[in-house]
């Protein structure tokens, strides 16, 4: 499946979802809508809708905090929109930023003092949008206009104090600027006036509402699609089709069994399930690629080993790019030995294709010599010298043939010694032979029956020499490719710890600064 682009609004963003046009809530639960992403190729857009906040008719109110805390666990992009302005009373209602740390776990063990950084969780959380919809104010400050980000900056400013009541009001501003260091704001007037049409919008042309209101929503989509990022674990792990599934079932179990989702356990069974996923799609691949490429049976071993290498380099970099998280290598363990099964498996067709493609030529040469054997052709006087002349041309012949396979000469072999009790037979009933070419033909045999052994050994010897080197290149590529994706997990590891770092230390003075009063407390920006 195809790389996954994950979005979130907490309210209907496209023509997929319905709209409701009552005072009762239309979206229940979390709603999905998968499009392909418009900007970016072999990506998906994955919209997920959910049921308002605050809904009057749940009849639990935790439920709120769980949809919230499962928007944040999986987009990469979050929309949270409210009504009007953000003022004190919109901070309050998002207080379910507030719990996130209740309710998300990013390590399965917490620390030694029992409290869990919850800076890690800035590796993993998305991207927030604040939408101000129905918005009729004009963008100044102090007289000065001020852009959509600056009027969230300026409404997430620390409220300077610490007594209870500024501490709680200051409480959702700094989880959104502690969890959320890329922040974005929209504001949107009104999409049009009439109150009727405004009850039906949904069915309503665009070019019917408000023109200024059709900027706004372009705008904010050209970001969406343009600046939006690709949904990633921790360590730049990235969620697919696939992994999305198996997350959202993870975290439902979870939640339902009364447990707080932990991301670093979700990620374990993900990597258990890709990882195994990993291994069969690289062994189907080796298997696939041997059969394309390999004609049995192949001229000698070293054409077949030449081309399980290549076949096995593929496979091994088919399962590192889909496996993840192999710390104790038992996974890329087990695709050694299912390649080496499979290896074993086509050297063992390679010899039988050998054997019968020999076996069956080797009768045809010979038919003409055997049925004179049968016939007493060489039962004469000089038939000896008619027989050696015979086999010697069968040799040939059977030298000729193409793409004999690495059973050639063991075919060849057997063939000659079932022949060695019947030239003894035929030089033993020649008269024309004296004692002594007798005796000559008897160290012929032996010694051609020695060369031949002889040869064969060689070519065994040569065989298990070829299938070593073989082993070893198996053993550098797998290090190799192992080397260059430790490096590239590294790299995603301290780029991660960098901006958790940066980000931590930015917040750290962004609060001391509040504390003291400063002019910094929020004014400045982003604090990613």
């Amino acid at each position: 499946m195809s790389l996954l682009s994950l979005y979130v609004a907490f309210s209907p963003p496209l023509a997929g979802f319905p709209l409701g046009s009552t005072v009762q809530s239309k979206t229940k639960g979390i709603w999905m809508w998968c499009v392909p992403h418009p900007c970016k190729p072999k990506h998906t857009l994955v919209l997920l809708d959910t049921e308002g906040l605050g809904d009057v008719e749940k009849g639990d109110p935790k439920n709120d905090s769980w949809i919230f805390a499962l928007a944040v666990l999986l987009s990469s992009t979050l929309v949270y929109n409210s009504l009007g302005t953000i003022n004190h009373q919109a901070l309050e209602q998002l207080h379910y930023v507030t719990e996130l740390t209740k309710l998300i776990r990013a390590k399965s063990s917490p620390e030694e003092d029992g409290t869990e950084d919850s800076t890690e969780f800035v590796s993993f959380f998305p991207d927030f949008i604040w939408a101000v919809r129905d918005f009729s104010l004009e963008l100044k400050l102090n007289d000065h206009p001020i852009t959509e980000d600056e009027y969230l900056e300026n409404a997430l400013k620390l409220i300077a104090g610490n007594n209870s009541r500024i501490q709680a009001s200051n409480r959702p501003r700094e989880c959104i600027r502690h969890f959320f260091p890329k922040r974005k704001c929209f504001v949107f007037d009104r999409p049009i006036n009439d109150t009727k049409l405004l009850a039906n919008i949904e069915n309503i042309p665009e070019c019917q509402l408000d023109p200024k209101f059709q900027t706004q929503a372009n705008n904010f989509c050209s970001y969406i699609f343009t600046q939006g990022r690709t949904k990633t674990l921790r360590e730049g792990v990235t969620v697919t089709g696939n992994r999305l599934r198996t997350l959202v079932v993870t975290y439902v179990d979870t939640i339902n069994t009364g447990a707080v989702p932990c991301l670093e356990n979700a990620v374990a069974t993900l990597a258990q399930l890709e990882n195994s996923e990993a291994v069969q799609r690289a062994a189907d691949h080796y298997s696939k690629q041997m059969a394309q490429r390999v004609t049995l049976p192949t001229e000698t071993l070293q054409e077949l080993l030449d081309v399980h290498t290549d076949c096995e380099r593929e496979a091994i970099a088919v399962f590192m790019e889909h496996s993840f998280k192999d710390e104790k290598r038992e996974f890329q363990k087990t695709l050694v030995e299912l390649i080496k099964d499979k290896k074993e498996h086509f050297l063992q067709q390679n010899e039988e294709a050998s054997i019968k493609y020999c076996q069956s030529r080797l009768n045809e040469i010979s038919q003409v010599l055997m049925e004179s054997i049968s016939a007493g052709t060489f039962s004469v006087p000089g038939g000896y010298k008619l027989y050696r002349e015979a086999k010697e041309s069968i040799e040939w012949k059977y030298s000729q043939l193409p793409r004999k396979g690495v059973k050639a000469n063991e075919v060849l072999q057997r063939f000659l010694q079932s022949q060695v009790s019947i030239e003894e037979s035929i030089w033993q009933a020649d008269k024309a032979l004296t004692d002594g070419e007798k005796a000559i033909a008897v160290e012929r045999v032996r010694k051609e029956a020695a060369e031949r052994e002889q040869e064969l050994l060689k070519q065994k010897l040569l065989e298990q020499q070829q299938q070593i080197e073989a082993q070893e290149r198996t053993l550098k590529e797998n290090i190799v490719q192992l080397k260059e994706k430790m490096e590239r997990e590294r790299e995603n590891i301290l780029k991660e710890q960098s901006m958790m770092l940066e980000h931590k230390l930015k917040v750290s003075l962004a609060m001391a600064l509040a504390m003291l009063g400063g002019p910094s407390s929020g004014t400045s920006g982003k604090d990613g």
